[in-house]
């Protein structure tokens, strides 16, 4: 025997409640799944595309912090590398977050640890590390923007392989690093190159990547 829903005082079955609760219960769950789809993409697309830690947003604010690199790249003797300077910060924070020049790691702490204006200035102060040592070594430009991503032990790498940057040495360098483990990177220029992977340390794909941004200033 079926055991009856009760009546509402109106008469109306409390199932059309229930039913209708539960539709409306559904759209809502429907609506904020639907956002989180959306905020997914983009959020995988910053990931996928930018690969930074800070990156917040798909347009970039590099150019604002302009002046302060400035300020800081005359500092260490580098104002004229001022604009590849705003590219790093392009490539590495899209200008947002605290740490626009991802540089806390340069000083061995943990990612994303430095003020903006901390940021900045260890990051001045170690692209002009780098530029001296690269003088030393004898290494050419391209493999100072590599070393800022991939530590200055890929100076002494390029200096032991003629001296000269190129994609093949910054994938060899790089896979030597991961031990050949590979990542899913959908970065244009990677899905160009490879159809979208990089190996898991650094970026291989940053020369080209800096390049383009000083090329889009």
């Amino acid at each position: 025997m079926h055991s009856r829903l009760p009546k509402l005082p109106d008469g109306r079955s409390s199932g059309i409640r229930i039913r209708r609760t539960m539709r409306w219960d559904r759209l809502a769950l429907l609506t904020i799944a639907a956002f989180i789809a959306v905020m997914g993409f983009h959020t995988l697309e910053q990931f996928f595309v930018h690969d930074t830690y800070a990156f917040i947003s798909p347009e970039s604010e590099a150019e604002n912090h302009a002046p302060m690199i400035a300020d800081y790249a005359a500092k260490y003797g580098i104002q004229d590398y001022t604009r590849w300077l705003v590219a790093i910060v392009d490539v590495e924070s899209g200008g947002q977050g605290e740490d626009v020049m991802q540089s806390s790691e340069s000083l061995g702490l943990s990612p994303n640890s430095l003020s903006t204006p901390e940021s900045i200035d260890q990051g001045c102060s170690y692209f002009s590390s780098l530029l001296q040592k690269s003088a030393a070594l004898g290494t050419d430009f391209d493999s100072v923007l590599q070393a800022y991503n991939y530590g200055s032990g890929y100076l002494d790498y390029v200096a032991a392989h003629g001296g000269v940057h190129t994609q093949e040495l910054a994938e060899t360098f790089a896979k030597e690093q991961a031990e050949g483990k590979k990542k899913t990177y959908m970065n244009p220029v990677a899905v160009k190159a490879n159809g979208g992977w990089r190996y898991d340390y650094g970026n291989m794909f940053y020369v080209t990547l800096v390049h383009n941004a000083v090329t889009e200033e």
